[in-house]
């Protein structure tokens, strides 16, 4: 493994940082807590201020209108067992999935048990959320007042068009130019809201309708998004980094078709394990599967692939940001394995 997913976006784009500051900003004591957990695209860490913009979200979950078949199940018919996991948070304090019998010789994403599913639902209705990561992966759960601030937790609760509308302004602020599709996945609202969020926003001077060459679909501006005269980035992209996380996006933006080959077997992989693009200015350029020894201090290099037309320095300009990255994880040289 190379790192931890969560942590790669912050050093893409600050560089070398202390990850203890952006593990007590997620899971620190309530007044130094900065971010919660919750479903975005994905499973994030979010900014608090979104909280009251996704409890619409936690009220379809907890009717048993979202979430995945398996834990919808826990609104309804089940609703009684969840309820008795609620109330043994209440009385004992934080746990995670391994605190209960039922599921402590479970591992893996695939391998949940119905403890693990209780918890999952009520994650997804509010009811609880991730309080710290033992061992730095498995997700420790408390009741939502215990966790969130209080005065986060006081903020009124928008009307779902309000939030609809709220959110898909994050988002064109987030992405700057980006399609009905490109906005309303980023939060993963729906396409009735997002079409109204984006007529409303619109009328508003908030969003700006554009034109971009070789896109068939109709793009939208955020008012505040500026064109720099040169762009001078230099970034190793996580899989999961939501500049290239919506893959029809990042090959509409940059002419660059990526798919994560994690899942593929070994002989049919293109480009490695765990792939990680490289920005350099506008383009991305190359791409590198890396993965961390950390018993030999080494950031092994398993593959790199340049992609065609790379500028002349595109070698050299990877060679910095690889050793920045060892720096950064603790690890004494670079190694190519390939």
């Amino acid at each position: 493994m190379l790192t931890r997913a969560h942590y790669l976006p912050a050093f893409s784009r600050l560089g070398g940082y202390d990850r203890a500051l952006l593990d007590e900003a997620a899971w620190g004591g309530r007044r130094s807590r900065r971010m919660f957990e919750y479903w975005a695209h994905e499973a994030s860490l979010l900014p608090l201020d979104l909280h009251p913009l996704l409890r619409w979200r936690m009220a379809e979950a907890d009717r048993g209108e979202r979430g995945w078949a398996g834990l919808r199940v826990f609104a309804g018919e089940r609703r009684s067992e969840a309820m008795a996991v609620l109330d043994r948070i209440r009385a004992e304090g934080p746990l995670g999935a391994s605190d209960f019998d039922e599921d402590r010789s479970r591992s893996g994403w695939w391998e949940w048990g119905d403890a693990k599913r209780r918890l999952e639902w009520l994650f997804w209705a509010g009811h609880i959320t991730t309080t710290t990561r033992r061992n730095g992966f498995e997700r420790v759960y408390d009741l939502t007042e215990r966790v969130i601030p209080g005065a986060i937790l006081a903020l009124p609760t928008p009307s779902r068009a309000d939030a609809h509308r709220q959110l898909v302004e994050r988002a064109a602020r987030a992405m700057g130019i980006a399609t009905e599709g490109d906005l309303r996945d980023y939060f993963r609202t729906g396409v009735a809201e997002t079409k109204q969020a984006i007529g409303e926003l619109s009328e508003q001077g908030v969003l700006r309708p554009a034109m971009v060459d070789g896109w068939r679909q109709p793009a939208w501006l955020h008012r505040d998004a500026k064109a720099p005269r040169r762009i001078a980035a230099r970034a190793l992209l996580a899989p999961f980094d939501p500049l290239i996380w919506e893959r029809a996006r990042t090959e509409r933006l940059f002419g660059f078709h990526y798919r994560i080959e994690i899942y593929t077997p070994a002989e049919k992989r293109r480009h490695g394990y765990y792939v990680l693009p490289l920005l350099l200015g506008d383009r991305l350029v190359a791409r590198v599967d890396l993965k961390a020894d950390r018993k030999a201090s080494r950031l092994l290099v398993q593959s790199r692939h340049f992609e065609p037309g790379a500028p002349a320095d595109t070698e050299g300009e990877l060679a910095d940001e690889l050793a920045a990255m060892a720096q950064w994880l603790g690890l004494e040289r670079v190694e190519a394995r390939f």
